[in-house]
């Protein structure tokens, strides 16, 4: 392989810093926005366990994607906890190093309700930071929108775990749609304010083909910092570095200064404000199977490189290439006409959130 400069940029000038890998297509939730209980029923074909990628095999590819640039992992789903042993994987990644001999930055997203039993060994086994999903503190508003009747307190619970492990930086990812749960958006707020729990407000958004996503369910997020605004106070914060998906706001004193011990706010806004231009983020399916975007429509098989028994050399060299190849930008795409109510009509097709994470 000739010798590259790092990290790696794709056809928009973007680098390469971020790996998510799905470790499982599974989920013990059927969110409406994300895995339906009508298209993910009973008999939906999940991936066999002779498909997924065995641990030494994400581990190989890791450690070519750090060399590659990548400086921070991040493990879903699915629910990445109901991949077996999953502690182990865990243990090996936080071994890896860049070339500059550095850590990984090795974080995980989940939905909370096998933590409380599993945080300990999470951390134990190296995992730095966790991001947990609850879109609701209103237990009826949650389990209709899990699907499957888990309680806010099982979520709860877990967080509490994390923070008796050792974890802090730890975030709250809440999914708003209008009509739905925007109504607890400020009970969410001042629940998580002051823990040292950072709430994130995400906008609803078109990722795969299975939500029946339009424009008019997503709440805007300038319209939800003006609703918090108008009852707590907040102020702007700078990013923490280039290419960070959050707007940050900071919980205020009473002489209008961002108050530190009170924590923050995040606002994700990939419908109504596109970030593409800083997107530095490659997606690693549980099969191998490598995407550019969340909303692509195809990905790339390493999985038969890998089995196929492929040297380092030709990993790379197919790593490179499809990054170098990259021109993905979606949201900007579709940002344009974002007004218009109805479903989006580009790409055709799109891989599903459960195959490939958020």
């Amino acid at each position: 392989m000739s010798a590259l400069a790092l990290p790696l940029t794709d056809t928009l000038g973007r680098p390469l810093r971020e790996l998510r890998i799905s470790v499982t297509d599974r989920c013990n939730f059927r969110c409406p926005y994300c895995m339906p209980a009508e298209v993910f029923g009973p008999n939906y074909p999940y991936l066999p366990r002779h498909a997924q990628l065995h641990f030494d095999e994400i581990v190989r590819l890791a450690r070519l994607f750090l060399g590659q640039g990548v400086r921070k992992i991040r493990l879903t789903g699915g629910e990445p906890l109901l991949r077996p042993q999953l502690e182990t994987l865990i243990a090996q990644l936080a071994l890896l190093r860049t070339p500059e001999g550095q850590a990984v930055e090795l974080t995980l997203t989940t939905n909370g309700t096998l933590l409380a039993r599993k945080a300990a060994a999470l951390r134990k086994a190296g995992l730095q930071r966790l991001t947990v999903s609850l879109d609701a503190l209103d237990d009826a508003i949650f389990t209709r929108m899990n699907g499957v009747g888990f309680a806010v307190s099982e979520v709860l619970a877990g967080l509490t775990a994390a923070q008796a492990a050792g974890f802090t930086g730890t975030k709250v990812n809440m999914v708003v749609q209008r009509g739905v749960n925007e109504q607890d958006v400020l009970a969410m707020a001042q629940h998580f304010r002051g823990t040292g729990i950072t709430l994130r407000l995400i906008e609803y958004m078109d990722v795969g083909q299975s939500n029946g996503w339009h424009m008019a369910a997503v709440v805007p997020n300038s319209e939800l910092i003006a609703r918090l605004q108008a009852v707590l106070p907040l102020v702007p914060l700078a990013p923490h570095h280039p290419g960070e998906t959050a707007q940050r706001w900071g919980w205020a004193n009473a002489q209008g200064q961002h108050d530190p011990t009170q924590g923050e706010i995040g606002l994700i806004s990939s419908v109504t404000q596109a970030f593409c231009h800083t997107c530095n983020r490659a997606r690693l399916a549980a099969d191998g199977q490598v995407f550019t975007c969340l909303f692509a429509s195809q990905g790339y098989d390493l999985r038969a490189l890998l089995r196929g028994g492929a040297d380092d050399t030709t990993l790379n060299e197919a790593i490179a290439q499809l990054w170098q190849g990259r021109h993905d930008r979606y949201s900007a795409l579709r940002t344009p006409s974002a007004s218009v109510r109805g479903p989006a009509v580009y790409p055709l097709h799109r891989i599903e959130m459960g195959y490939i994470g958020g």
